[in-house]
């Protein structure tokens, strides 16, 4: 007689359960989703600009108050020609028609010739009134190349935004057709076949749309760098596949101990959708921590990725749960339990053995990788992320090396006064050690900016000291310095005075999640510092190729002599996020051992055992999508997808398959002691470890799998399972 099986409680239940029963109703509104996605969120791509990374700064602000007096424009639009001398007849000929159709136009508010040194070349030089020019000047500057017989590339900052926006999606939609192929075959191999390997790509494309739509809505209430939109798809994506992946996982388990399809979905949403919660609140905890800081690129991440994490859980909890309804039949699950005595068993008795050793040396190694991050060179890029194809590189190329006329001053102070005063100030910085030379590059009424040479690098230490030299020492004038120096200035500034605080606030909050699920102050100190060195040697691996060229012929890019200043921040960051969920993965599976019976080895051994395979796997399909989103040719996205792809790699091997064993042996007990206070705290307020789920009906004929390597007649698993909105539950599967 058939039997109708309990409900499970919780609310992570009843979402599975009504999505399930509403599957069709789910499916169409994910599909509205992703239609809604691709007709409207690619949009994004067009919305965002590059925009300054310091913003708020005194560099910032000074370049802005510059151009609201009338100063250089941002929007000016230059037009390099080459080919042909710019003395030939027909060029001369071809630019004063080109000049004269420019000026006429509207919006244009001046027009400049100017030759290079070596006669060889000529830019043309377009100040625009209003940024809706640009298509007809272009246009007007293209035709020129084919009315005098030269070559025309055109750059300027309205040329450099639109190619940055067309490369940036070119990277993200290349990025995802080589990453979700390869993840497709990966989960085949998982799985064992292609419909349940299907279900996370679904699944991940929902999440991309939503994604879209999301990112799109932010450039509406604050401006959007193109730098996040990769960033935040690229964690939105794989994210969404392990946590798609953790929820197939798990449904296949149920459906071998007999549970029906609804059953099954209904138990994969009250286990494995409780760890998939608890690890977005992990990464959005580490992501919140940006909202510390005060330049505009980290607070659009922080808001962006905070809104993909929420959008990625929800379709790991509704629209793969409705997936499962329509596939479930054609899902097999596993033909046998999962060994005890497996590959990950025997590599952690190997680590029992040697624990100590193993731990220093599995350290020495993290910390040698991460220390060449000690010598990292931060640096403002602006053209030199771009390939060097794009035809706004090769003008700001030609600029800095034929046209010093034309090449922004190393330090620029933009000062209230009239322009008599200007120019004595100009005179005094120009006395100063390291300064090649000061004069007033323009003036209006009541306002001056002053241009100011230094010796060296724009953005190295002497110019940097110049800038805190002019800022120490004002002359009795309001004045703003700003610059590439000053961004540096500024940006260093902030991340030392704001950075602490942020680095706190991360910290303080995953110790806090890790005691709620621990009841222990020992494991999630020892978590917070093993991810610590699992995200030094990430940094480091960026800082070799990226700062120092190592590979850079293999992946397509010229080292820039130092990194984007920015990015440490942001690796720091997600790496963090996703390193913790690892740690939980892990943590919890051994915590819920240990709180069965077993002894300190015996429950590590298990632990590790049973979510190895797990772990490895997405871990693997975390590297694939970083990986293939490092193949664009933006180089900021790239160090960021390089730098993520060693971060996972280095966590889910060295970290959690040979630190956590080695210390969680050497500690043995200690590793769940905790002050007695504590211990009170945690035993009100604190996470409980396992849910207790209903006893499933056994159907004539059914037995229930046995865990392969367990004794005989013993049941494959407990119905004892990791309960917090948590992790644990995601080892569990």
């Amino acid at each position: 007689m058939h039997q109708t099986p309990k409900r499970c409680g919780g609310p992570f239940a009843a979402v599975g359960r009504f999505s399930f029963r509403h599957r069709r109703w789910v499916a169409l509104a994910w599909a509205v989703l992703v239609v809604l996605g691709l007709v409207f969120g690619t949009k994004v791509f067009n919305a965002a600009a590059p925009s300054a990374k310091a913003a708020g700064s005194e560099s910032a602000t000074g370049a802005a108050l510059l151009s609201q007096a009338g100063g250089t424009s941002s929007d000016a639009l230059q037009a390099l020609i080459s080919g042909k001398s710019p003395a030939d007849a027909g060029v001369q000929a071809a630019v004063a028609s080109a000049e004269h159709d420019l000026r006429a136009l509207p919006g244009v508010a001046q027009v400049s010739d100017i030759r290079a040194q070596d006669g060889s070349s000529q830019i043309l030089s377009v100040q625009l009134s209003n940024p809706a020019a640009v298509t007809k000047a272009s246009e007007r500057l293209q035709a020129l190349g084919t009315e005098s017989g030269t070559t025309v590339k055109l750059g300027g900052n309205q040329v450099l935004n639109q190619q940055v926006q067309q490369q940036t999606k070119s990277d993200t939609e290349s990025g995802e057709m080589i990453a979700l192929p390869v993840t497709l075959v990966v989960m085949v191999l998982i799985f064992g076949g292609f419909i349940a390997a299907g279900l996370p790509l679904l699944g991940a494309i929902g999440s991309v749309a939503g994604a879209l739509l999301a990112l799109l809505g932010f450039t509406q209430i604050m401006p959007m760098d193109t730098s996040v939109l990769p960033i935040t798809t690229v964690l939105g994506l794989g994210l969404s596949i392990d946590y798609a992946l953790l929820m197939v996982n798990r449904f296949r388990e149920e459906r071998s101990k007999g549970a029906t399809i609804e059953a099954a979905v209904e138990r994969t949403s009250a286990t494995a959708g409780r760890t998939i919660a608890f690890s977005a609140l992990t990464v959005t905890v580490a992501l919140s921590g940006l909202f510390v800081l005060t330049s505009p690129i980290f607070r659009a991440v922080a808001a962006a990725g905070v809104s993909v994490v929420v959008i990625t859980v929800l379709s790991g909890l509704t629209l793969v749960p409705a997936l499962l309804g329509f596939a479930g039949k054609k899902i097999k699950p596993p033909k046998r339990g999962v060994s005890d005595d497996g590959r990950f068993a025997r590599i952690v008795r190997l680590v029992q053995r040697k624990a100590l050793p193993v731990a220093l040396a599995t350290s020495a190694v993290l910390i040698a990788c991460a220390a060449p991050f000690f010598s990292a060179h931060a640096q403002s890029l602006s053209t030199q992320v771009l390939p060097t194809s794009f035809s706004s590189r090769d003008v700001a190329d030609a600029v800095a090396a034929d046209y010093p006329q034309l090449a922004d001053p190393d330090v620029t102070v933009f000062m209230k006064a009239d322009p008599g005063l200007a120019k004595d100030y100009a005179a005094k910085v120009a006395t100063l050690p390291d300064v090649r030379s000061a004069q007033v590059d323009e003036s209006g009424p009541g306002w001056a900016a002053v241009g100011v040479h230094v010796d060296g690098s724009s953005q190295g230490a002497t110019a940097q000291h110049v800038v805190e030299e002019l800022r120490a020492d004002r002359g009795g004038m309001q004045t703003w310095v700003n610059g590439n120096a000053a961004d540096v200035v500024d940006f260093h500034h902030e991340i030392d005075t704001r950075g602490p605080w942020a680095l706190g606030l991360i910290v303080v909050a995953t110790f806090l999640l890790l005691f709620l699920m621990t009841g222990s102050v020992v494991v999630p100190i020892k978590a917070l510092v093993m991810n610590l060195l699992s995200l030094g040697a990430a940094l480091g691996v960026m800082t070799l190729v990226f700062q120092d060229g190592w590979f850079s012929g293999l992946l397509g890019f010229t080292p820039t002599g130092g990194l984007e200043a920015w990015i440490p921040v942001l690796v720091f960051v997600f790496s963090f996020g996703l390193s913790m969920d690892y740690e939980v993965f892990l943590l919890s599976r051994i915590k819920e051992l240990h709180d069965e019976g077993q002894n300190c080895s015996r429950s590590v051994e298990l632990g590790v055992q049973r979510s190895g395979r797990i772990i490895t796997s997405a871990a693997a399909l975390m590297v694939i999508v970083f990986l293939g989103f490092s193949s664009g040719r933006m180089l900021d996205i790239k160090e960021i997808g390089l730098a993520l792809a060693v971060a996972v790699l280095v966590d889910a091997t060295l970290v959690r398959m040979l630190l956590v064993p080695a210390t969680m042996s050497l500690f043995g007990k200690g590793n769940w002691w905790a002050p007695p206070l504590l211990r009170r705290l945690h035993a009100r307020f604190g996470f409980k470890e396992h849910a207790t789920l209903p006893p499933l009906p056994v159907a004539s004929g059914a037995l229930p799998v046995q865990r392969a390597g367990a004794p005989a007649g013993a049941v494959a698993e407990t119905e004892s399972v990791p309960a917090v909105a948590a992790g644990p539950e995601r080892r569990a599967a």
